[in-house]
């Protein structure tokens, strides 16, 4: 369960960086609201997350699958540029994320 927490609370890192990004410095209400919304929604989860998981492989996995879903939302519906530097950047995130995984805790 706790594993379903943290990814349900890596994808609402992913909403609440979009939104920011969104709020264009927090002038948007809408959008800054769904930021704060989704943000405290994000640190519940990951904290609740934290009582079964240790510290470093679920702060590093949130914020993995933060990184790499914002990243991907930047480039798939907000135009930002696609380069190889970038793309291999992404690439030692993702490998981070399933080496941390796949180590004993």
């Amino acid at each position: 369960m706790a594993w379903i927490l943290l990814l349900a609370a890596g994808l609402l890192e992913i909403v609440w960086a979009t939104a920011m990004k969104l709020s264009d410095g927090f002038t948007r209400p809408l959008a800054a609201s769904v930021t704060i919304a989704t943000m405290i929604a994000s640190f519940a989860l990951l904290a609740t997350a934290m009582r079964h998981l240790p510290l470093g492989t679920a702060y590093m996995i949130w914020t993995g699958i933060g990184a790499i879903g914002a990243f991907l939302v930047g480039i798939l519906w907000l135009g930002e540029s696609v380069s190889l530097g970038r793309l291999v950047a992404a690439a030692l995130i993702v490998a981070g994320i399933a080496l941390m995984k796949a180590a004993p805790a």
